[in-house]
């Protein structure tokens, strides 16, 4: 019967180990190299290198393809000592990987040569904890949930497509999220407004989701804008956040924010409700249309009553505010297709998606100008003030 030192010699015939000096030059020489921890998280947590990919040794065979999908990637795998990489590097072999170098001595060995190091900057067991499932996914992990951690997103609107989103938003675990309205919570609300709530009729809309918000998740930081959105305050309202989720109910404010996001180089992701049915997109500024390349000039207002002229079933604002929740934390971590360029429509009555191609107009009066002569200005004259989704052709 083979014992624990007869299994590690035979690993160690069948792979490529190196000492520390031959990692360090490895890592310095190689373009796209990639360094691999496979120690235990309270092991990483005291200090790792530079850049490494932090897969625990018993996640390896689970994650390691999709956090490594290069096959043929110069991987250089290192543990505490030397032992758990030389299994690490054996397990990579038969997986298909083609070179894989495993560090003898480990970071101990490497931190006591003085070698460079970092403590990285990780999640509490808390934190853990509550985003477990996220850091189940290859495609976000811990790396991922940090990220979230330290983004930032403006809210505009606490409403109908504004409460369903900053929820999800800041259950995700998004930091810092920013929520601009200047309207007070009413009884009417409350049939699709899910922030708020019977105690807080009368209140401040931002100071309600500022309390639902931080009782769903003490991690997020809530900045909250009491103010009308205007051409005077609107660049340094949106200056310094990552992205913005339109949840506006008029048109002025819609092409006032598009023009002031493209300024400003900051993604929009779009949300739009009328009756039964709703709409959703993202404006990337100068990488697909924004806004106005859809809608050059607002439709007449008897092709666009309000909500509250036309009504809204309550449940559609929270199958759209989701979506763009969605399409948020997909941009924030670079995952999949975002929107950009393409308008997805969904008909609650015939439970129904659809998807139209949105091209950038060259003669666009507002992406087709350089941002710095871009001017800011309101729109309430040209615009009727209805919440619609914008009409579309097949």
């Amino acid at each position: 019967m083979a014992t624990f030192r007869d299994l590690l010699a035979s690993a160690k015939t069948e792979i490529t180990e190196i000492d520390t000096a031959a990692a360090e030059a490895v890592i310095a020489s190689t373009p796209d190299v990639v360094v691999l921890d496979v120690r235990e998280p309270d092991e990483y947590d005291q200090g790792a290198l530079r850049n490494a990919v932090h897969i625990p040794r018993g996640h390896l065979e689970a994650q390691v393809e999709a956090r490594i999908p290069d096959h043929d990637a110069t991987v250089v795998v290192y543990c505490a000592g030397g032992v758990r990489s030389a299994f690490a590097a054996k397990t990579l072999g038969e997986l298909g990987y083609t070179n894989v170098l495993s560090v003898a001595g480990g970071f101990g060995k490497w931190k006591n040569e003085g070698r460079d190091w970092k403590v990285p900057v990780s999640l509490t067991p808390e934190q853990r904890n509550r985003y477990q499932r996220h850091l189940l996914l290859p495609e976000v992990g811990e790396a991922g949930q940090l990220k979230l951690l330290d983004s930032k997103v403006l809210m505009l609107g606490a409403g109908g497509l504004g409460s369903p989103a900053a929820m999800y938003l800041a259950a995700a675990g998004v930091g810092t999220i920013g929520v601009i309205d200047m309207d007070v919570v009413d009884y009417s609300n409350l049939q699709r407004q899910i922030l708020h709530n019977m105690d807080r009729v009368g209140d401040r809309k931002v100071d309600s989701a500022k309390k639902t918000l931080t009782l769903l998740n003490p991690d997020v930081n809530v900045v909250t804008y009491d103010v009308r959105l205007g051409a005077d305050n609107v660049l340094a309202i949106i200056d310094g956040y990552d992205l913005i989720v339109d949840g506006t109910d008029n048109f002025p404010t819609r092409y006032l924010l598009n023009d002031a996001a493209l300024k400003k180089n900051i993604p929009v992701v779009m949300g739009a409700i009328f009756r039964f049915e709703g709409q959703v997109s993202v404006f990337k500024p100068y990488d697909g249309p924004c806004y106005r390349c859809m809608l050059p000039e607002p439709p007449p207002a008897d092709m666009a009553p309000s909500c509250a002229e036309a009504g809204v079933l309550g449940v559609l604002p929270g199958i759209i505010g989701s979506l763009q929740a969605m399409e948020a934390i997909k941009m924030l971590l670079g995952l999949g297709e975002s929107l950009s360029g393409r308008l997805l429509t969904y008909d609650a009555l015939e439970a129904s998606f659809r998807t139209f191609n949105l091209r950038r107009d060259p003669q666009c009066p507002a992406c087709s100008v350089d941002p710095a002569d871009l001017v800011i200005a309101e729109y309430d004259e040209l615009c009727m003030p209805h919440p619609v989704a914008a009409p579309v052709s097949a």
